[in-house]
């Protein structure tokens, strides 16, 4: 059974730091850290490991550990939504694995990890215990500096752990889903309401593409914005629908689009011959298709 984690960490410019906690990921044995991914200007990594259940629980309580010791999120600042040092840990099945595997795992990793370090944990997606949980954003909603009072409310209690956030590590959400694709497109201009303006136009919940959500964010680095998206089903909207619709948006504007990234890891299906210059996608690297670094076929994970 090989099941595919993707944590998250609310680090993304300490070079020591993040070393750190690409340690303790692999120090867990029989987990594989496949790729890692870390934004100065969303000051978060994301790492991508695969793995037996087992295996993968050791190796995300290590980077917990790690990251409590390592972030405070009373400093921390950056342009990407957060409410933990550990912010979130999903679970995918891959090869041999279930959903029914994944929420398992789900729910006994965070209990493990309230347990042990204080932490509040929500279960999002296919391991909540709640439907106004299974959206992350909407449990992320109000950030690391709201969950005080978001926590008072009985309604966001969490489903382990205190219901106080933890002083410096907030809040971490754990829980299982299908592959998402982590996709960005650049702006040619620094004007952050036109970025804000395309994301409100192209994400589903406010009436754009099917399965994408989406934000707009500045890149204060390189004097430009970004509108970020997560593809959570790039079978209903591909990576080149959404590209092709910030593409318009942002011509309405008269703006251009730099280039556009995937973040970690994407399944081969996921992208059509061509598509890495279609898509200007900036440093795409063939070892960022997930069968290739599983060693798997395209059938395999069909």
């Amino acid at each position: 059974m090989v099941v595919e984690s993707i944590p998250n960490v609310s680090e993304g410019r300490r070079a020591e730091v993040i070393a750190r906690l690409s340690q303790a990921l692999t120090a867990a044995s029989g987990a594989r850290l496949l790729d890692a991914s870390s934004d100065a200007s969303h000051n978060r990594s994301v790492f991508t490991l695969a793995g037996t259940p087992e295996a993968l629980a050791q190796a995300v309580e290590g980077l917990a550990a790690q990251a409590v010791a390592d972030i405070d999120l009373r400093v921390h600042r950056g342009e990407h939504p957060r409410m933990g040092a550990v912010d979130v840990i999903p679970f995918v099945p891959l090869e041999g694995a279930t959903m029914d595997d994944c929420v398992a795992l789900a729910r006994q990793v965070g209990q493990c990890l309230a347990e042990r370090f204080a932490l509040p944990v929500y279960l999002y997606e296919s391991a909540a215990t709640r439907p106004h949980c299974r959206n992350l954003a909407d449990i992320r909603r109000g950030g690391f500096e709201g969950l005080p009072t978001k926590m008072a409310d009985p309604e966001w209690a969490p489903d382990f752990g205190p219901a106080r956030p933890h002083p410096t590590a907030g809040a971490t959400a754990v829980g299982a889903r299908m592959p998402l694709i982590a996709f960005n497109v650049n702006l040619a201009t620094d004007r952050l309401d036109v970025a804000k303006r395309i994301a409100v136009a192209v994400r589903e919940k406010d009436g754009g593409l099917p399965s994408v959500k989406a934000m707009g964010v500045r890149l204060a680095d390189r004097g430009i914005v970004q509108v970020s998206m997560n593809l959570t089903n790039y079978q209903v909207t591909a990576v080149h629908q959404a590209f092709d619709a910030v593409r318009r948006e942002a011509a309405n504007d008269g703006i251009e689009v730099v280039e556009s990234e995937i973040v970690g890891l994407v399944p081969a299906a996921a992208l059509r011959p061509g598509d890495e210059h279609v898509l200007r996608l900036a440093a795409f690297n063939p070892e960022q298709i997930l069968e290739r670094r599983l060693g798997l076929s395209t059938e395999t994970l069909d």
